[in-house]
């Protein structure tokens, strides 16, 4: 008796539970975000369905991917002078692990039989995620004759709350948001001293460059910015940017500051022995300076002769910052809508120098490809499948490996007060002898 009414005390509750799941399933999914945001949903259901589901479908996905190999010789001897071919209809898989749940999703070992590759796995990827029914599946190497396959349940950048941002770890490093794998994602420009930011109208640009201008904005670091939109953009960030240059003449003498300053820490550098100015005593370092350019494509364009001059100039001298600035202390951030060789030779002189990438929703094949293609061919299609409901979602690739990231949101109140905050933040004494155009050109 004790044991039937157990069962039948049990059973009513599951029944109650599930009769009231659209009360409590909000507010425990409320509860979780304020907690942390616990992914407890792909605990209880995703992964204990993933792990029954991975197994039961290996075999049928190697066979179909052709990951699998014969049991038998392909080749049989049937007497001296004669062979037959052919594969065994049943072939045998690659060894599958144990799946090892994450946060996100979950890891498998696959051990590779003699003469497999990792090519042939990360080719099959999207056919993984469809077979698995998992959000996401990336294939990477830990040693050899094995692949990690790295499932992501589900999209952990698809909430647009405004993330807390953790302490930068050090001077020129900045949290911007956060990465597919659900880890936070830092920029650090003394890692990657110069980056490329694309995006169509939309597509999360500005946010990006909000997030990062907050960030460096409340460190010891010099900003100055051009904005050939009319100062639309940077123009909110006004009152923290040592200069800001809003067409294409004000640009030039801005870069001509830079570069002249470039030449002076140069000569710093080399009269006390040093290799680049973090290799100074503390005191006698400078400040670092990071130049923001947005609509970059509109320094390269051409309206006439005098205009072609005017572009071949500056185009040289972001070329010259772009080469010298890493040892020296001066970084750059180019963003714009679209990034093409149509641009001109200039532009792709200067994206070779530009180590970091990232690449929003864009509107045409050619930037996607100009902005990662180089870095990280795969990724492009990664990025051109970014949807316009994915506000902030871009691919970032650096050193030949890429992700998906979201930046978070700052609005446009929230980066003129942060502005007015550190106006005084910094100074830039070498800023105050940019030439007045009056003189300096032929």
């Amino acid at each position: 008796m004790p044991w039937e009414l157990t069962i039948w005390i049990l059973s009513v509750l599951l029944c109650l539970v599930l009769l009231t799941q659209r009360w409590w399933e909000p507010k425990l999914a409320k509860q979780g975000a304020r907690l942390g945001g616990g992914p407890w949903r792909w605990y209880l259901l995703g992964y204990p369905v993933a792990l029954v589901r991975v197994p039961l479908t290996w075999r049928r996905v190697c066979r179909v991917l052709d990951l699998d190999i014969p049991r038998r010789p392909r080749y049989s001897m049937m007497n001296r002078d004669t062979m037959v071919a052919g594969t065994a209809v049943r072939g045998l898989p690659p060894r599958l692990g144990l799946p090892r749940v994450t946060r996100f999703g979950f890891v498998v070992r696959v051990h590779l039989h003699p003469g497999q590759t990792p090519a042939a796995f990360i080719a099959a990827s999207d056919a993984l995620v469809h077979a698995w029914r998992v959000h996401q599946v990336r294939v990477t190497s830990p040693r050899r004759g094995m692949v990690d396959v790295v499932a992501t349940g589900y999209d952990p950048l698809a909430r647009v709350e405004s993330w807390p941002t953790l302490p930068t770890p050090r001077l020129l490093a900045a949290t911007l948001g956060k990465a597919d794998d659900g880890s936070y994602w830092t920029v650090d420009l003394r890692t990657s001293p110069h980056w490329l930011v694309t995006g169509a109208t939309q597509s999360g640009k500005s946010t990006l460059l909000a997030a990062w201008l907050t960030e460096l904005g409340s460190q010891r670091v010099i900003l100055v910015g051009i904005d050939l939109k009319g100062g639309m953009e940077l123009g909110l960030y006004e009152a923290r940017l040592a200069a800001l240059a809003t067409d294409r003449e004000e640009a030039r003498r801005l870069l001509t500051a830079l570069v002249t300053e470039l030449m002076g820490r140069m000569a710093t550098c080399r009269a006390a022995g040093a290799r680049s100015i973090w290799d100074l005593p503390e005191g006698a370092r400078p400040d670092p300076v990071v130049l923001v350019v947005d609509e970059v494509a509109e320094l390269f364009l051409v309206g006439s002769l005098a205009g072609r001059k005017e572009v071949v100039e500056c185009a040289t001298l972001l070329l010259r910052v772009a080469q010298l600035g890493a040892a020296l202390g001066v970084h750059m951030i180019l963003a714009g809508q679209r990034f093409g060789s149509d641009l001109g030779p200039g532009a792709t002189a200067i994206r070779a120098q530009l180590g970091g990438r990232i690449c929003h929703r864009v509107n045409d094949e050619q930037t996607a490809v100009m902005t990662l293609g180089d870095l990280a061919p795969d990724a492009v299609t990664v990025a051109q499948s970014i949807t316009e409901d994915e506000k902030g979602v871009a691919v970032t690739a650096l050193d030949g490996q890429w992700m998906r990231v979201r930046s978070r949101l700052v609005t446009p109140d929230e980066l003129r007060t942060h502005a007015n905050l550190t106006t005084r933040h910094v100074t830039a004494p070498f800023l105050d002898r940019i030439p007045d155009g009056s003189g300096d050109r032929d």
